[in-house]
């Protein structure tokens, strides 16, 4: 039964992104292409598909009847980067940005999806159906996505010749504040896994 479960929570991780992104597709693209690719500037969308495929990896994996190591370390990547996702949106975007969390993470279903119910669905899923204990090095792993993306963003907003910089969408480098914002996304990521890692040697 809980395997049934786990099966069913992974498939709906797996679909949601690729059904939200033709959704999107349909909304925008044939309109204006390039308003479609810019949606994979955001973390947001980035962090979903990973998660996206993390759980197609690990259905795969569960209806095998084995589960290696490495596919687990790679749906807990996955669930740690939709798990910053919601958590930036619920402590830092809603607060900032002069949106309520209604606005953020109800009112328009896509939003709903990449902000609260892929990330819940990815902890529920990895902590209570697929939980088998978590070292501190594996631990770790967890804070890849940020690391990766941080860079990318700080380079994007502050790096690239002006006409082809991204909107500081974030807010991250708001009076020029990135060396704090980059250490405390680090840092508040960090703290995120090691909640994760007690959640998992319960």
């Amino acid at each position: 039964m809980m395997k049934t479960i786990d099966v069913i929570l992974n498939l709906a991780i797996f679909l949601a992104s690729p059904l939200l992104l033709i959704r999107f597709w349909r909304k925008t693209g044939r309109k204006d292409r390039e308003k479609f690719r810019a949606a994979f500037r955001f973390f947001t969308v980035l962090s979903n598909i990973l998660c996206s495929v993390t759980a197609l990896i690990m259905l795969i994996a569960l209806l095998a009847g084995t589960v290696p190591e490495w596919v687990w370390i790679l749906k807990y990547i996955g669930t740690a980067a939709v798990t910053v996702t919601m958590l930036t949106v619920l402590l830092y975007l809603a607060p900032s940005v002069g949106k309520g969390w209604y606005d953020l993470l109800i009112k328009d279903l896509g939003d709903m999806f990449m902000h609260l119910l892929t990330p819940l669905m990815s902890l529920v899923s990895i902590c209570v159906f697929e939980r088998r204990g978590m070292t501190f090095p594996q631990c770790l792993f967890g804070l890849l996505p940020v690391a990766l993306y941080g860079p990318l963003y700080l380079y994007h907003i502050l790096l690239v010749p002006e006409g082809k910089r991204w909107n500081d969408f974030y807010g991250f480098n708001r009076g020029g504040k990135w060396p704090a914002a980059m250490a405390g996304m680090l840092a508040g990521t960090f703290l995120m896994c090691l909640g994760i890692m007690a959640l998992q040697n319960l």
